[in-house]
């Protein structure tokens, strides 16, 4: 459903069209490595999936022993007695964050410990590193790297064709690599350890996405696309006589070498005029199959074709599945256990789904995963159980003939389990979906198709909130928008929709009131802006100014009465309520990013290029702070501490400039460096520790030369680093928060590898995050203020009716005719259904015996509007 996938995040992750920039300048040699300061377990919020796995593959050696390769995301190792994936590159750093691309991945035929993955993210120069392949003789857990003379392109176009990286099935010492670039065909005769050009390669490829593309993404020469091995021409301990060579190139696509790589011949008579994205060689009949498109995918591809080859007699025949394709084939798998079995999908077949063949017969007759009726009906051998991952419907309500959730897209990773016929995976944009009963599509039966995600989580983190109260965790996500999660441990239903933004760029809560949430991100023709009053629930969309082009960064007021809007394309704008008018914002540049005052809800922040701009009229008109010494150049994020006015942190910078974290007490006035970290990119707050009244202050930063996640529960007096060199995700600067009921829990933002949240194992000796009220001590009464058609106003007071003064306290109650709060001031809430809970601020939790506390807000109703009975509060002493 998202043609966005990776290609505009790559784009903007290099480009700087969303928040999450990784660093464009040389990478500076890793540190030496240092444990962390302090244990941390750490864990995957769970989303399952969210990105796109163009490979899969499984060991020919040892059964249940497979591994999937993603774009940005780093590479996965199957684990069958829990059916779940698990990571194997997160020990990959800052420095080399564009490691986390895999281009391709490999097994040895013989030895099924050792594994080997070829990693580089861009081959142009938003990677400003080369690229590598790195080998493991313990299947990934491990690993050593060797460096490459070249860059590789696990999240550039043609991603989905390979694969690339090939081990000599006879001879584990020797492997091949096709290069991108123009670099041609590479070899290794020691396990990886160096490599060398087949110099007697002939050709290097020769197309190109786009040519004119002066960025060089999609200009780059796709180069060596597939190398595949004919295991029928070899014995034990010798090199492979025969192996085949995939190119990108129309005219020349395959060559063969029949004397284990000294000379090499482009195959006679071969079809012309597309690319070959995939070769696979069912050994038992001889044939070599070939999926072909006239682009490199994975989002285009207008045409395609399917070929055999005869080994033996050199003969071609065309056995394409569909003579009305509209689209390019590319996954491509043999049942390695029943000979002239194949399968192979039309990956780029976006409507109104994609496509998938089998056929029994080695491409004689084929069978397809759903056909048309009488349109538009259609049927399916298939029925889909996305339970486990409810959010692949996208809340989508398609017309016939598509579907929801569809077969996929983008599938140019499909695999039958080499030990198993019954068993398939099949990569997509957004999962990893799969069968166990795949026999049954022979027999005219239904298979069952599921997510086979579990583990892998690929998105790419743009912000995230924890707010006081509601939901611990709201996030904004890269090309599925975001999630609302309840339970770390559980997938939610669905993601943010009404509207359903591609990315969520930014996203903020209203401090005192945090079931008031606004999002902000990027849509097609728009809505590009959205309103929440049930802390992320449900959403509703706004109106946006003119000019509007992308998400850019948003901004709740402290009480949640405004918002201060800086999208892409048009300038800083202000709204009172909930985005029906928006007033241009003056004295502040257009593509500042915004924050709020976290206690003064008229107060607002800007900040672009060293300038720090102050607006105390609700966002209406910013003057610029003479605070100086600020970062001019690079990525900046800022945010105000909660419960404290004024009280701003300021990260970011470039390594050619200022860089690192700044701190004003002032509201912005002036601000000082801080000691202790010598770079830092992100800045959040969480719970105090025990005994301290600073919110614990987290950073995705450098200290001591060392990059890491770092803590300080002393006001940046001091710093501690809480991951360690096997827990570092790459880049890590887009967003970090903390929790504010949880002590020592953090929430950190990754390029592709999902949010990643850590607690610490030292005990909180303060108690539990949320110490239970003291009963009886408070009576709490409702109030209906004012009434019109539809809607209403009311207030709530409480009363210490105790003898203890008050720190802090809730009240709760039940609408009896489906009443629900529009906006609540004074308070935080959070509605589910017809229950309403409200909480203190962090300004009027303290009640003295006798005193008494009030809040009002505005909601609607429907038939009739009567009264709560009997709110029910609770103090905390």
């Amino acid at each position: 459903m998202r043609r966005t996938r990776h290609l505009l995040l790559g784009l903007a992750l290099a480009a700087g069209l969303l928040t999450a920039t990784p660093p464009g300048a040389a990478a500076k040699p890793a540190a030496a490595a240092k444990p962390a300061a302090e244990s941390y377990t750490w864990k995957n919020v769970r989303v399952d999936g969210g990105g796109f796995v163009p490979g899969i593959v499984f060991s020919r050696t040892e059964k249940n022993l497979a591994y999937a390769r993603t774009d940005i995301g780093g590479a996965y190792r199957w684990q069958q007695d829990s059916k779940t994936w698990t990571p194997l590159l997160d020990h990959i750093g800052w420095d080399d964050w564009g490691h986390t691309g895999v281009v391709s991945i490999a097994t040895d035929s013989v030895d099924p410990d050792r594994v080997y993955a070829a990693v580089g993210t861009y081959t142009n120069s938003w990677d400003p590193g080369n690229g590598a392949v790195l080998r493991s003789a313990d299947r990934g857990a491990t690993w050593r790297r060797a460096d490459l003379p070249f860059k590789l392109g696990g999240n550039m176009p043609g991603r989905g064709m390979g694969e690339r990286l090939a081990v000599d099935p006879h001879r584990g010492s020797v492997l091949y690599l096709g290069a991108p670039s123009g670099k041609g065909l590479w070899r290794s005769t020691d396990a990886g350890a160096t490599w060398s050009q087949v110099t007697s390669f002939p050709n290097p490829g020769n197309y190109a996405q786009d040519p004119s593309d002066t960025s060089g993404y999609a200009s780059d020469n796709q180069g060596i696309v597939w190398v595949t091995f004919d295991g029928s021409t070899g014995t034990a301990g010798t090199a492979t006589g025969t192996l085949y060579v995939g190119v990108a190139d129309k005219e020349n696509a395959v060559y063969r070498s029949t004397d284990a790589g000294a000379t090499w011949h482009r195959l006679p008579g071969q079809p012309t005029g597309l690319l070959a994205h995939k070769g696979v060689l069912d050994e038992a009949t001889g044939h070599l199959y070939l999926a072909y498109s006239d682009t490199g995918g994975p989002y285009d591809g207008g045409k395609g074709a399917v070929w055999r080859f005869a080994t033996k007699t050199g003969t071609w025949q065309d056995i394409t599945p569909a003579s009305d394709a509209y689209y390019g084939f590319s996954g491509l798998s043999a049942d390695r256990q029943r000979p002239g079995t194949v399968m192979v999908t039309g990956y780029s077949s976006w409507w109104p789904d994609t496509q998938i063949f089998r056929t029994t017969d080695s491409g004689a007759t084929w069978t397809r995963a759903w056909e048309l009726t009488s349109y538009p009906e259609r049927t399916d051998r298939y029925t889909m159980d996305v339970s486990s991952s409810p959010w692949l419907t996208w809340g989508a309500h398609p017309s016939p003939p598509e579907r929801t959730p569809k077969l996929g897209w983008m599938t140019e990773a499909l695999e039958i389990d080499p030990f198993d016929s019954d068993r398939m995976m099949y990569g997509t944009g957004a999962t990893i979906y799969g069968t166990e009963n795949l026999r049954q599509w022979d027999s005219g039966g239904r298979i069952t198709i599921r997510p086979m995600v579990r583990g892998l989580e690929e998105t790419a983190v743009l912000d995230l909130a924890s707010p006081p109260s509601g939901a611990p965790l709201i996030s904004a996500l890269g090309d599925i928008g975001g999630f609302r999660h309840t339970d770390l441990t559980e997938v939610p239903s669905m993601m943010f929709t009404s509207p359903n933004f591609t990315s969520t760029t930014s996203l903020d809560y209203a401090e005192a009131d945090p079931g008031t949430v606004v999002r902000a991100g990027d849509l097609d023709g728009g809505p590009r802006i959205a309103f929440s009053t049930d802390n992320g629930a449900h959403w509703f969309a706004g109106t946006e100014p003119a000019g509007v082009s992308g998400g850019g960064t948003v901004a709740a007021a402290a009480d949640g009465s405004r918002f201060v809007w800086s999208p892409q394309g048009a300038g800083v704008h202000t709204t009172s309520g909930f985005g029906t008018a928006w007033t241009a914002a003056r004295g502040i540049p257009a593509g500042a990013v915004v924050e709020s005052d976290r206690v003064d809800p008229r107060t607002f922040y800007g900040f672009k290029s060293g300038t720090f701009y102050v607006s105390t009229d609700g966002g209406a008109t910013f003057t610029a702070s003479r605070a100086s010494g600020l970062p001019a150049e690079g990525n900046v994020r800022f945010k105000a501490v909660p419960g404290r006015g004024g009280d701003i942190w300021l990260a970011g910078g470039d390594p050619d400039g200022a860089y690192g974290l700044w701190h004003s007490t002032d509201a912005g006035a002036t601000f000082a460096r801080v000691g202790g970290l010598g770079q830092a990119d992100t800045i959040g707050f969480g719970k105090a520790a025990p005994g301290a009244a600073y919110p614990a202050l987290y950073s995705s930063a450098e200290a001591g030369g060392v990059r890491g996640i770092f803590r300080s529960t002393d006001a940046g007096a001091t710093w501690v680093r809480i991951n360690d060199d096997a827990h570092q995700w790459g880049w890590t600067g887009a967003a970090i928060t903390g929790d504010p009921r949880v002590y020592g829990r953090v929430y950190v933002s990754t390029n592709g590898r999902g949010i990643v949240y850590g607690d610490t194992a030292a005990p909180d000796p303060g108690g539990p995050a949320d110490p239970p009220p003291a009963e009886g001590a408070c009576s709490a009464t409702y109030k209906v203020t004012g009434e019109w058609p539809g809607g209403f106003q009311a207030e709530v007071t409480l009363e210490n009716t105790g003898t203890a003064p008050w720190t802090g306290w809730s009240v709760g109650w039940t609408f009896p005719g489906g009443q629900r709060v529009t906006q609540l001031w004074n308070a935080g809430h959070t509605q589910t259904g017809a229950a309403v809970t409200a909480r203190n601020t962090a300004w009027n939790g303290s009640v003295r015996p006798g005193g008494s506390v009030t809040f009002g807000f505005t909601g609607t109703w429907s038939e009739t509007n009567p009264s709560p009975s009997g709110p029910r509060c609770t103090a905390v002493p």
